[in-house]
């Protein structure tokens, strides 16, 4: 990839590491008989959906705006589920759905006979919370303590609603196919005994099977496990950071050098709180080509990675360089698809940045360019 002919700020997919990702994710399915679909929350490029659509034959939605996408782009009707479904939007939700999964038992009361007098027939889901997550940050935890996602066993003593068809949940947060196998265990033994009345069941996101050192064949096996175990149950699987995980880039520009009591920071035309939320909220250290994320104090040339929008914490840590860093120089923050662009702001009126696809001829497509009117029209 030739970023001198790449605009700054500009996110960058490879279009051909997506299909590497997405023949692995399809020979997922096909060797466990399994259903693997797009999670929007994760990656709604949808320049890119003509290539995932040869792959995915389906996608998850959690609002109305994403079922239309879905309907729309992904050319199929959306699994939709939402914490909570706003009244006036049902309607348009029914439209753009095959599989509505409600939070809680009160959210299905509530739109079941909406649901049922519906002109089209649509699969109607509980979601549950099997009370364990291997994961570690309290802000991506689902199964926390007092958490507001999903029904616990407890309050199903008396059983699942009439017209329940299946259940879900989503535990994991870039998590292993052995995380996946112990929510699994936690899964059957709280809600094991609804399973005969099913049609089907979501195992949510999270599961990474595109990271260098997956076990997917330890996956592959704990799904067909669970598959002879339940013959009769329809399996459906929705990572969102597995499609695009490793598919692309962010490339940046240095505009300046700040120096203070010791401290050099590269301010760059990017914004770590507009562009690049997670490494604030999750957080985690991006990784910067030609870059070394953990500096030695001996290294020379050391700096800060400054955004440009006025928080003050816009920033992140020292990296160390092998050669100084000048203004004008191009910064490439690795692995920026999944998960990056669907949560960007316009902050300070800060310039977005682009969107491309590097297609797999080698030829860069900007798709997206943004200006004011983006920036305007969110407001009043």
């Amino acid at each position: 990839m030739d970023f001198s002919r790449i605009p700054s700020p500009c996110f960058v997919l490879d279009e051909a590491l997506l299909r590497r990702n997405l023949e692995l994710i399809h020979g997922v399915q096909q060797a466990a008989g399994v259903q693997i679909i797009l999670a929007f929350k994760g990656f709604a490029m949808w320049s890119a959906f003509p290539l995932v659509r040869q792959y995915l034959s389906g996608a998850t939605a959690s609002s109305l705006n994403e079922a239309r996408l879905c309907y729309e782009e992904m050319k199929t009707k959306a699994h939709t589920y939402a914490v909570a479904y706003v009244p006036h939007e049902f309607g348009r939700i029914l439209k753009y759905s095959s599989h509505i999964t409600f939070n809680s038992l009160s959210q299905y009361r509530r739109f079941r006979r909406r649901l049922e007098r519906h002109s089209e027939p649509i699969s109607a889901g509980l979601r549950v919370n099997p009370e364990w997550s291997p994961v570690g940050t309290a802000l991506y935890n689902p199964a926390s303590p007092g958490s507001r996602l999903g029904e616990v066993a407890e309050n199903l003593k008396e059983g699942l609603p009439e017209g329940i068809e299946g259940l879900h949940f989503h535990t994991l947060c870039e998590s292993t196919s052995y995380d996946l196998e112990k929510t699994l265990e936690h899964f059957e033994a709280r809600f094991g005994h609804f399973f005969p009345q099913l049609k089907w069941v979501n195992f949510g996101g999270g599961h990474l099977m595109t990271r260098a050192g997956y076990d997917v064949e330890h996956l592959i096996r704990v799904l067909k496990g669970f598959k002879a175990r339940y013959p009769h149950l329809h399996v459906i699987l929705e990572p969102g950071s597995a499609i695009a995980w490793d598919t692309g880039v962010l490339v940046a520009t240095v505009l300046d050098i700040v120096k203070n009591k010791g401290v050099k920071t590269a301010i760059l035309d990017v914004s770590f709180t507009a562009h690049m939320p997670d490494t604030l909220e999750m957080p985690y250290r991006p990784r910067v080509r030609g870059a070394n994320a953990e500096p030695l104090p001996t290294d020379q040339y050391r700096y800060r990675l400054g955004g440009v929008s006025c928080l003050s914490g816009d920033f992140m840590e020292e990296y160390s360089f092998e050669t100084p860093l000048r203004i004008g120089q191009r910064i490439v923050f690795e692995d920026m698809i999944h998960y990056t662009m669907v949560k960007t702001t316009t902050f300070n009126g800060v310039t977005h940045p682009s969107i491309a696809i590097w297609r797999e001829e080698g030829r860069l497509d900007v798709v997206r360019r943004f200006g004011y009117r983006d920036y305007k029209n969110r407001l009043s």
